[in-house]
């Protein structure tokens, strides 16, 4: 067993940086990760081959996919297949999620 202490809680971006990313845990199979993006702030992450959750711990967003969008807030939980593109906007409120990807992040290759 592992406690992941504070995953999923709001950490501000580095000085110039327009988001925070921080991995929690990886295994052979999973990884876990905290995701945060500032008020009003950019949502720059590229497309990604692995099957995601995204569990909302704090702030507000519409998360737009290729099959839709969607506004979401805390306790809201988000399934993106792979190699869906997906991007955070209309950020309001400092915005954290928790992301579960399984195989790990960017462990697969686009197929072709």
């Amino acid at each position: 067993m592992q406690v992941i202490a504070g995953a999923g809680r709001y950490t501000p971006p580095n000085d110039g940086e327009p988001n925070h990313w921080v991995v929690h845990l990886t295994t052979d199979d999973l990884s876990v990760g905290t995701y945060s993006i500032p008020e009003d702030g950019l949502d720059d992450q590229t497309t990604h081959y692995e099957d995601e959750i995204y569990v909302v711990y704090a702030g507000t967003a519409t998360l737009v996919t290729d099959s839709g969008s969607a506004q979401v807030g805390p306790g809201a939980v988000i399934f993106v297949p792979p190699g869906e593109k997906h991007v955070f906007t209309d950020v309001r409120e400092d915005f954290s999620v928790l992301g579960i990807f399984a195989p790990p992040y960017m462990s697969r290759k686009p197929a072709g």
